[in-house]
């Protein structure tokens, strides 16, 4: 006959070391994937890469431009600055309102069922614009010298490092307007508010004295211009152009976090 053993008492069952963690504020694959997605949209990248170039050959590269002194550069490389930052902040907005389309088939829902966090969503935008965005600096940057734009090597840097950083806050803005716009209309105000933006603070055109100098100072552009072009001008930097770059940044991205928190809250 056999004999019947008692079974095993069972194990107390341990917690796993390898639990899934929150992810990084930087996740590398959801990075990677974002990248590949805006550099699908050709449409967009011709857009933000090809239109500040085409206004620097219009408006910024007359002769007598080129002869003409502007701080450490000559106007033309002045004209060049300015259209670096507006290509920088065309295609980091751009690519933070694509939100707008990832709303609408449900994506973003998606995500908010994984551990991904609100700021490492926001984050991520960011960068994946910002890489845009450094593209548009450097296309900006090599017709300028095709076309005469001439300042000091360590302008040309330090201006093109100053309007790639600054860029980011307007990708915060864009992820923002994408939040709070459906995506049929989100580009259609993201055009022109830029636009509206650039004149406002003074970076198409000198702002001189008077009242709209002073509103101008409250605009969203107006620290940021004022930053980039510093290297160039050689003023300095004021505390005026820190406080406002730091105020709407804060504004922006705090903005970026709440609407992506309220969209996906019943997620």
């Amino acid at each position: 006959m056999s004999t019947l053993t008692a079974p095993a008492a069972p194990r107390s069952v341990q917690p796993s070391a390898t639990a899934p963690r929150r992810p990084r504020l930087l996740h590398p694959t959801y990075l990677r994937i974002e990248l590949r997605r805006m550099l699908r949209n050709r449409r967009s990248a011709i857009i933000t890469l090809g239109l500040p170039a085409v206004l620097l050959l219009l408006f910024g590269t007359q002769e007598e431009y080129r002869t003409m002194d502007a701080g450490r550069g000559n106007v033309t490389f002045y004209v060049t600055v300015s259209m670096g930052l507006y290509g920088a902040m065309l295609a980091t907005s751009s690519g933070g309102a694509s939100v707008a389309v990832e709303r609408a088939q449900g994506w973003s829902r998606q995500l908010r069922m994984t551990p991904l966090r609100p700021v490492a969503y926001v984050l991520t935008k960011i960068v994946a614009a910002m890489t845009l965005g450094l593209a548009s600096v450097l296309v900006v940057d090599v017709v300028g010298a095709l076309s005469g734009a001439s300042a000091e090597p360590w302008v040309w840097v330090a201006t093109g490092v100053a309007a790639w950083l600054g860029s980011s806050i307007f990708a915060a803005f864009g992820l923002f307007l994408g939040f709070v716009f459906p995506a049929e209309n989100v580009m259609q105000v993201l055009g022109p508010g830029i636009a509206v933006l650039a004149f406002a603070g003074g970076l198409f055109m000198p702002l001189g004295d008077g009242l709209f100098a002073t509103i101008a100072q409250f605009t969203p552009l107006y620290g940021l211009a004022e930053l980039t072009r510093a290297p160039l001008t050689g003023d300095g930097v004021g505390l005026a152009s820190v406080v406002n770059v730091t105020v709407w940044a804060g504004l922006f991205v705090t903005g970026a976090v709440w609407r992506f928190r309220g969209d996906t809250a019943r997620a």
